[in-house]
């Protein structure tokens, strides 16, 4: 997986405090509410996929593009919030953003065995570990993104260092959500990297 967001010279001071201000009711509110239906059929699409890869050893490549397209939305989206790219998130699954690349190799096989063991227990081996030391880079990233609002909201920057934290800390979260989600074999690194 390849993960990038872009760093901007200078960041907009209207557009932050436009989104703290308002960002919930124009930002976050309409797209959450189409993003939770369309992750719902996501979801149902990921039961189908594992049955599919139960039997054919891959998973249906127009069930993983959905996949794909939902997660760059909803990345979208958390790039505003987060303050990591100005501009309006654009609605569709089919919509593209120049703030960032997200690539993920569609996998030609998946390994049944491993997608029966993600079922039974990884909630143990995945979710557990990596959950724990997801949280803790979480209050991190919460307390950088505040910081980094005052920083940007005084001299129009995002300190490089933090805003690659941020960005480690979502890419980390894409790489659980791939290989939970049935669509990698590879177990995801615990780095942000």
């Amino acid at each position: 997986m390849t993960f990038n967001v872009t760093h901007q010279e200078s960041y907009s001071r209207g557009e932050l405090l436009l989104r703290s201000i308002f960002g919930y009711f124009y930002i976050v509110l309409p797209h959450a509410f189409i993003l939770m239906f369309l992750g719902l059929w996501g979801s149902i699409l990921s039961f189908i996929s594992w049955i599919i890869i139960m039997f054919t050893g891959s998973y249906p490549e127009s069930f993983f593009e959905y996949q794909i397209k939902l997660m760059k939305w909803s990345t979208r989206v958390n790039l505003r919030i987060y303050n990591l790219a100005d501009g309006y998130p654009a609605f569709g699954l089919e919509s593209e953003d120049p703030a960032f690349t997200l690539e993920i190799p569609y996998p030609e096989t998946l390994s049944r065995s491993t997608q029966l063991i993600k079922l039974l227990f990884g909630a143990f081996y995945v979710i557990l570990p990596h959950g724990i030391l997801l949280l803790f880079r979480g209050i991190a990233t919460m307390f950088l993104w505040i910081l980094g609002w005052w920083v940007v909201l005084f001299t129009g920057k995002f300190p490089e260092s933090w805003h690659e934290f941020i960005v480690g800390t979502m890419r980390w979260g894409l790489r659980v959500q791939l290989y939970m989600g049935y669509m990698t074999d590879d177990y995801p690194p615990f780095s942000g990297k």
